[in-house]
């Protein structure tokens, strides 16, 4: 087994917080910050640079996203070992992410302990998700799948328009409007449109 530090590539577009990250990280006897992007166009390039054990990648970046950094680095370096890093825990989000190729997803809200446990259990190609958000996905995979048509409906439910007003959007039938909002909210396990709403936006169904 090497004794060398496991090497790491951080990509963030905040300088504040590569610089943090940085310094905690160098702490740990085990790691060492090899490389340092701030954008994700930057990440395949500074891959072949530094070919690190593993990208801590963020996922809003400026540009393209850290999803699509991810793909793209991933196709190019299939060998890559990225663990997504992301202010958010979008149910949607956390899926690309790992559809991408991510082997792993942590908030920055995180412990410092999880942290470090993420990044070893990824760099050695395991997979990382905090277990709530783990049973969560799980749970959301058993779930009925909402429509392409339930999710239009379910974008203007959110924006606050009446059964009504949607039939007229859609050009449907208001009864039809109806039958959809009744399945939705059989398939999100809520009772009214308000729970609805805070649901879809907590799975990342629609945008606001």
């Amino acid at each position: 087994m090497s004794d060398l530090p496991l090497s790491l590539l951080l990509v963030d577009d905040h300088f504040v917080v590569r610089s943090g990250l940085a310094a905690s990280l160098e702490l740990e006897d085990d790691l060492r910050v090899i490389g340092e992007v701030d954008r994700g166009e930057l990440a395949l390039e500074a891959f072949a640079k530094h070919k690190p054990q593993l990208v801590l990648m963020d996922l809003q970046l400026p540009g393209i996203s850290g999803i699509e950094a991810t793909t793209q680095l991933l196709a190019t370096y299939p060998e890559a070992r990225v663990l997504m890093f992301s202010t958010f825990a979008r149910d949607d989000e956390v899926q690309a992410a790992l559809r991408a190729g991510a082997l792993g997803y942590l908030q920055k809200s995180s412990s410092r302990e999880d942290l470090l446990r993420a990044i070893r259990t990824v760099a050695k190609g395991g997979r990382w998700l905090p277990v709530d958000l783990e049973a969560r996905l799980r749970e959301r995979t058993a779930e009925p799948e909402i429509t392409p048509r339930e999710r239009e409906i379910l974008t203007l439910v959110t924006q606050g328009n009446a059964n009504k007003e949607i039939a007229a959007t859609l050009g449907i039938g208001e009864d039809t409007v109806k039958q959809h909002v009744s399945r939705i909210l059989l398939k999100l396990k809520v009772n009214d449109r308000a729970q609805a709403t805070a649901e879809a936006i907590r799975r990342g169904l629609v945008r606001v």
